[in-house]
């Protein structure tokens, strides 16, 4: 019996291994004609995430605001001004030695993960997507309920990026004449939340 329980926690390890080394490597034909297994192992749990060693810096600094909608028992709508939980975040961090990985990157890596799984449409085209925009809803939810403690029924989210300025030879700022970089700004559709933003 021993050995049989072995051989199959063995068993599963090589494969765990070899899927894992299919998701790392670089593109070619077995982990292309296998890509749907391989994820479909490697994704829910065991990502890889190699920016400990190459770290991939953001190229835009981004400001991510909610503002929320409630409805009182008339029916009657009120929306609220935009709250600055990019702001929050930052505050945080700042003068803080041992910031926590929540303030640092929970919302930044959710817009991020947002950004790869949703089309300029905000509509979620895969299961992953799906849940990727309810993980980024609870976060903003959370935090605003944390910030007003008043209940809302209804969610937005705005992200205004500006790309982050190439620095001048030797790190010199650029000069004043080097053309201005752009702000967009992208509204998220209405989400609906249940009380306090949690469900």
């Amino acid at each position: 019996m021993t050995g049989i329980a072995v051989a199959l926690c063995l068993a599963v390890t090589l494969v765990h291994v070899l899927l894992v080394f299919l998701y790392v490597a670089p593109p070619n034909v077995i982990s292309q004609a296998y890509s749907r297994q391989v994820d479909a192992w490697v994704r829910p749990l065991f990502e890889q995430n190699w920016r400990l060693f190459a770290p991939n810096p953001q190229s835009a600094n981004r400001q991510i605001s909610a503002r929320i909608r409630q409805t009182a028992p008339d029916g009657n709508t009120r929306v609220s001004e935009w709250i600055d939980l990019s702001a929050a975040d930052d505050a945080a961090v700042k003068h803080n030695v041992f910031p926590s990985h929540t303030a640092q990157n929970m919302l930044r890596q959710a817009w991020n993960a947002y950004l790869k799984t949703h089309g300029s449409d905000n509509r979620p085209h895969s299961e992953r997507a799906l849940m990727i925009e309810k993980y980024l809803r609870n976060i903003a939810a959370e935090r605003v309920a944390e910030q007003r403690g008043d209940t809302f029924d209804s969610i937005q989210l705005r992200v205004t990026s500006r790309p982050v300025a190439a620095p001048g030879a030797a790190g010199r700022v650029p000069p004043a004449t080097t053309a201005p970089t752009r702000t967009e700004t992208r509204y998220l559709p209405w989400w609906e939340v249940a009380s306090h933003g949690t469900d």
